[in-house]
């Protein structure tokens, strides 16, 4: 795909010419209000940089393409050099477009935090970077359809490269290998598409579920009982995660998960299923739920039963997850920074459309750990003040 994206890219370029750039301005100082790119789609909206001088439902796991394609990667990405320094709304790069390049954001959602820190992360990248940004979500929430069409209808209005956050790794395959055909390279957040693209960043799912797993274990002295809120079945995140928690937690031997089951991302549904469970299971020690609105979900139905002593731990770092490590109410949650992510993906976009450079692998995570993405008691008040994707 890389050497057809390169092949054409002087054509992407000289046609993307032709439609001009709309004016619909954008980043921290203004605001507009964009035409629906498609119908039945959320209205764009588009920030520019050159004009003023992050979920949490993941789509259905990759083919095997695309997961041979990331494990036959060297390494782990962490010791690449990325384009950009630091984390969440502290990152920042020296690159800076040659052009004034359209690149689009397109998520799953338009009101999930997760979600909404991808879209303003790309917004800063166009303010640093010089480049016009468009976001966009479908109108009907987690609608593959609408990713697809909102796809179709910027490449064919013109737009130089998409960070995208796929509903599903296969539905949004349409949509992707038109962009290919029109020489426009795809970015991945998160989960990939069912065939390998320019890049994939965002966090390695697996490795998030390991390391929270890590901690909790360590934290209970490896033994006690464990539930774990999954997400939606069949989501590749959720499934990744799930998968990374049961890995290090089978290791300790004294550790029991007497439960797992799916709470679906959702706060309502990690109190609802938690309250079934500790009718069931009343001496649990602790609760690892795949994201950090279940965690909260769980933390109500603890508290509601007057239970004390029980680790929770959530993954996103988003904000009321934040708040409530700071309370004490959580034990820890791993920052996933879409904000970061899609920045680094901006900058990816901007450098291979200045210059040609591709990315050294086509799965670099982030963050990683060597960015500490680990939030706990510890850190929380540095993490709110200094780093938080959601601010």
């Amino acid at each position: 795909m890389k050497k057809k994206v390169a092949c054409l890219l002087a054509i992407m370029l000289s046609a993307s010419t032709l439609f001009g750039c709309a004016s619909e301005n954008g980043g921290s100082d203004a605001k507009s209000t964009g035409t629906s790119a498609a119908s039945g789609v959320s209205s764009a909206s588009s920030s520019s940089g050159a004009s003023s001088g992050s979920d949490s439902t993941e789509g259905t796991s990759a083919s095997s393409k695309s997961d041979s394609a990331a494990a036959g990667q060297t390494g782990t990405g962490t010791e690449v050099e990325l384009p950009t320094t630091g984390i969440g709304t502290q990152i920042t790069t020296e690159l800076k477009a040659k052009e004034g390049y359209k690149i689009a954001c397109i998520v799953k959602n338009s009101t999930n935090p997760y979600m909404v820190g991808c879209i303003n992360g790309v917004k800063k990248a166009a303010e640093d970077m010089g480049f016009e940004a468009i976001t966009m979500a479908p109108s009907t929430n987690d609608s593959v359809e609408e990713q697809v069409k909102i796809m179709e209808d910027l490449i064919e209005t013109g737009v130089d490269g998409f960070v995208l956050v796929p509903v599903d790794s296969n539905g949004i395959m349409p949509g992707v290998r038109k962009a290919e055909e029109a020489g426009i390279p795809v970015v991945c957040i998160g989960t990939p598409a069912a065939e390998e693209t320019f890049l994939r960043t965002g966090v390695d799912y697996t490795e998030t579920g390991r390391v929270i797993a890590k901690r909790v274990a360590e934290q209970l002295e490896g033994k006690g009982k464990v539930i774990i809120l999954e997400g939606p079945p069949g989501a590749q995140n959720a499934i990744e995660r799930l998968n990374g928690i049961n890995e290090v937690l089978d290791q300790y031997p004294d550790i029991e998960v007497v439960a797992s089951q799916t709470a679906n991302f959702k706060r309502t549904e990690g109190m609802n299923v938690t309250e079934n469970l500790i009718q069931k299971y009343k001496d649990i020690s602790a609760v690892i739920a795949c994201n950090d609105e279940s965690a909260l979900g769980a933390y109500q139905a603890i508290k509601a039963a007057g239970m004390e002593n029980v680790l929770i731990a959530g993954f996103d770092g988003n904000q009321d997850g934040s708040a409530a490590i700071q309370s004490g109410e959580l034990f820890a949650s791993y920052n996933t920074d879409p904000f970061g992510s899609c920045y680094v993906a901006s900058a990816y976009l901007v450098r291979y459309l200045n210059d040609g450079t591709e990315p050294e692998q086509y799965f670099i995570p982030f963050p990683s750990e060597r960015d500490d993405p680990v939030i706990t008691s510890e850190n929380v008040d540095n993490y709110i003040e200094n780093i938080a994707w959601w601010k």
